[in-house]
């Protein structure tokens, strides 16, 4: 909103028009959705502000599109005399999109203004595909999810995109091993390309760490990590509510931590044979798991330093930051035997051991946060209230 002073009426009205309507769909969302409606009598209550200043930010906010009057009969029950003007928050008045890129698959969500889902899509996607490829997946799947809801790209108020790698401010991936090309590349820039609204890129870990704090396992705690449990760990956290990015966007990125100490390499702690793990992928860490719960006595070793690793890592965190619970997620949460040791061990190492939680939303962690990243930008630019948890600079 910029800084506040005295004698500017263009900005009271904005912070008028921002009350009334954050009060406006804060009546609409609490009610059943027979009812969910608001007088002008409740928005002068809930705003403190006069009725006729109230009446005509509403009319300036139906004429914008953001609001609708609902006729009598939708309002609630008649009575004699002149009904009440009735109204709403019109969620459909915009549309957001939350995107996961991901090295075996795209996915894209959309919802409407409040963040009601209305549809979702997946595509698979190589893990050696090519950064122009991945895009262009990315895309096919926005186009085919936005045909099917019925839904222009001229609605998008904002997108938000979840990637792996340390992402910085403006969407330019600064490192990533995990997908070829994808260092330096300017993926925000590009997507911006696509879409005529602000777009939002954030690391995968920081978008699931957000998803499980607004509709997951840490829902109600404000001191959270998140753990994208994988090949190379990455971890995303919120501290006092607020998601914690540090200085370049690298916070979290526990997967390095063994070359402080120049352990054994991921290829080397998951090999059954002494030599290191070739190819490392997923399909041969389900083996080497598979194998152990069979009972082979190098496979179970394996999986012991997999575990271990994975415990140490998160530990270096959870001493650093005292979070209230740490959710674990990632394709590695789902294998047997995970989290009874993390619990187990991060009670031993851990001055004040957290709650330890399997993550509530799996696969749709990542979409779910960088569809709230998409929400938050819009709150803010709508309501202008204070900061949001993921608050930061939309390049457009």
């Amino acid at each position: 909103m910029g800084r506040l002073t005295g004698g500017d009426p263009s900005l009271l009205r904005r912070i008028n028009s921002a009350v009334v309507l954050q009060a406006l769909r804060a009546a609409t969302a609490s009610a059943p959705p027979d009812a969910a409606s608001a007088s002008l009598t409740d928005l002068t209550l809930a705003t403190g502000l006069s009725r006729p200043t109230v009446e005509g930010v509403v009319d300036g906010l139906i004429d914008g599109g953001l609001a609708a009057e609902v006729p009598a009969e939708e309002g609630g029950v008649r009575r004699q005399g002149r009904p009440a003007r009735r109204f709403r928050f019109r969620a459909e008045a915009g549309h957001l999109l939350g995107i996961e890129i991901g090295a075996h698959r795209v996915a894209a969500l959309l919802s409407d203004l409040d963040g009601r889902a209305l549809g979702s899509t997946v595509r698979e996607v190589s893990e050696k595909a090519p950064a122009d490829e991945r895009l262009d997946r990315v895309r096919a799947a926005v186009a085919e999810l936005l045909r099917h809801a019925g839904v222009g790209r001229q609605s998008l108020r904002a997108v938000g995109v979840g990637s792996p790698g340390i992402v910085e401010a403006d969407g330019t991936v600064h490192l990533c091993t995990a997908l070829p090309g994808w260092t330096g590349l300017p993926l925000g820039e590009r997507l911006r390309r696509s879409f005529r609204c602000p777009v939002l890129v954030e690391n995968d870990a920081n978008t699931a760490a957000v998803a499980e704090h607004w509709k997951g396992a840490a829902v109600g705690s404000d001191d959270v990590v998140f753990v994208l449990a994988g090949l190379s760990p990455g971890a995303g956290s919120l501290i006092g509510g607020r998601l914690h990015r540090g200085y370049g966007g690298a916070a979290g990125e526990i997967g390095a931590l063994h070359l402080l100490g120049r352990e054994a390499s991921p290829e080397q702690v998951l090999s059954t044979t002494g030599e290191p793990l070739n190819p490392l992928d997923e399909a041969q860490v389900v083996r080497v798991f598979a194998l152990a719960r069979d009972g082979d006595a190098r496979a179970r070793a394996a999986v012991d330093r997999f575990v271990r690793r994975l415990v140490h890592d998160t530990a270096a965190l959870v001493l650093a930051l005292d979070p209230e619970v740490v959710v674990v997620g990632g394709w590695a949460a789902g294998l047997d035997g995970m989290l009874d040791p993390l619990r187990d061990e991060l009670a031993r190492y851990c001055l004040r051991p957290p709650q330890v939680a399997q993550s509530l939303l799996g696969e749709a962690a990542v979409t779910t946060g960088a569809l709230r990243l998409a929400l938050d930008h819009v709150e803010a630019e709508l309501f202008a209230v204070d900061s949001t948890v993921t608050a930061r600079r939309a390049g457009r």
